[in-house]
């Protein structure tokens, strides 16, 4: 590689950024099982000091997005401050409309206008809490479907979502973003209301210009082909970010990259092909959203950011002149090895040159591990009394 395109790739490894989601630093687990880690944080002051720690040693992870009411606060001013001392800020704004009684049969698509009022009136919450706390970002998941055929006409529960979310956009500041996450299925398993990404491009488009989808990477149907949607959506000025985790059989929230690292190669290959073909690059929020059941919380994250950062450098290392003319000449496998070369480079070197340029530690684990911030909040942090399942504070 020539000087001044090795600069180029450190120069852009440096400037990408990555946010971290509040619930990954909390003890959290699957239907089954909360196993507590030692030292878990407990609030959003502890989850935002373990993020702080992230973002100083990896110098990459600057937001924090926030679940409500998992992390529901009565001061929001004194958070906003107390973030920034840390050298971080808040990130995605994200509602919760899947654990309250009432929605029992979806939120805002329940038969019940109360009961979609009260959803609706939950994301303007959301919505007021983000304006406090200067973030521009809503991130809607919806968990609402159905369980069996004729539990509810479901062209009327699209009618529903399409005016509940209506209210949602009028009330968005400006420069604000709606992102639509879609999940074809779980936790409802005839039909989910909002179950692929078309279906999210469709509600957005109709919504405005302030709506966009969220891509999460275990929301899909086993071998779908992750790049041809963020291709597309790529194309269309319709991706709006993403929440990145890994999985083998649904969706399982594992460290991101640690199943299907070449998929992960290739969703940045069609993310840096696009943006440098650009006059000016659209903007994606790069999240994380996993949900760490026996690993070190901390640790977990910190390997998902390096996953992260190591598939964006070998997507900035393909030689896209060679790429193009093996396309145009129909050679298959050559434009494969092309691919293959970028993915199969060792960019760690790379990643270590961009962390110590940025005054860091070449090694951000090696660091963690040094630190003995683990064996610190171990001693400081008692274990949550929480359920045995679900997420502390349900």
């Amino acid at each position: 590689m020539a000087s001044e395109e090795r600069r180029a790739v450190l120069e852009a490894i440096k400037r990408f950024t990555i946010e971290t989601p509040s619930w990954g630093y909390g003890d959290s687990g699957t239907r089954f099982k909360v196993f507590h880690w030692p030292g878990a944080a407990r609030n959003l002051r502890e989850k935002l000091a373990d993020a702080a720690l992230v973002h100083r040693l990896t110098g990459v992870c600057p937001r924090v997005a926030i679940h409500i009411p998992w992390d529901k606060e009565d001061d929001w001013a004194a958070v906003k401050s107390y973030a920034a001392e840390l050298g971080v800020r808040i990130g995605a704004v994200n509602p919760n409309l899947f654990q309250d009684e009432e929605y029992r049969f979806g939120s805002l698509c329940h038969p019940d206008p109360a009961v979609r009022q009260r959803a609706v009136k939950h994301v303007l919450e959301c919505i007021q809490i983000a304006r406090e706390v200067d973030s521009d970002t809503i991130s809607l998941w919806l968990a609402d479907g159905t369980n069996y055929p004729g539990q509810d006409d479901l062209r009327a529960r699209k009618r529903r979502l399409e005016e509940t979310l209506t209210e949602i956009y009028a009330a968005l500041a400006p420069g604000m973003r709606l992102l639509i996450e879609y999940k074809f299925f779980e936790p409802a398993f005839y039909h989910t209301d909002l179950a692929d990404w078309g279906m999210a491009y469709t509600l957005a488009r109709k919504l405005g210009p302030q709506a966009r989808v969220l891509v999460d990477t275990g929301h899909h149907p086993q071998g779908t082909n992750l790049a041809h949607i963020v291709a597309f959506l790529l194309d269309e000025d319709m991706l709006g970010g993403f929440h990145f985790n890994d999985r083998r059989y649904a969706d399982d929230d594992l460290i991101v990259g640690s199943q299907h690292p070449f998929e992960l190669f290739l969703v940045f290959n069609e993310l840096v092909a696009a943006t440098t073909s650009q006059s000016q690059a659209p903007r994606i929020d790069y999240m994380i959203d996993q949900s760490h059941n026996i690993e070190p919380k901390i640790e977990a994250m910190l390997q998902s950011v390096l996953h992260i950062q190591s598939a964006y450098a070998r997507a900035l290392l393909v030689d896209r002149r060679r790429l193009a003319e093996a396309q145009a000449a129909g050679d298959v496998l050559g434009a494969y090895r092309v691919l293959r070369d970028a993915f199969e480079t060792d960019v760690r070197p790379l990643l270590a040159q961009a962390r110590e340029e940025m005054g860091l530690d070449p090694d951000p684990i090696a660091a963690f591990r040094r630190s003995g911030y683990a064996e610190e909040v171990a001693r400081s942090r008692p274990a949550s009394k929480s359920g045995a399942s679900g997420y502390p504070g349900a």
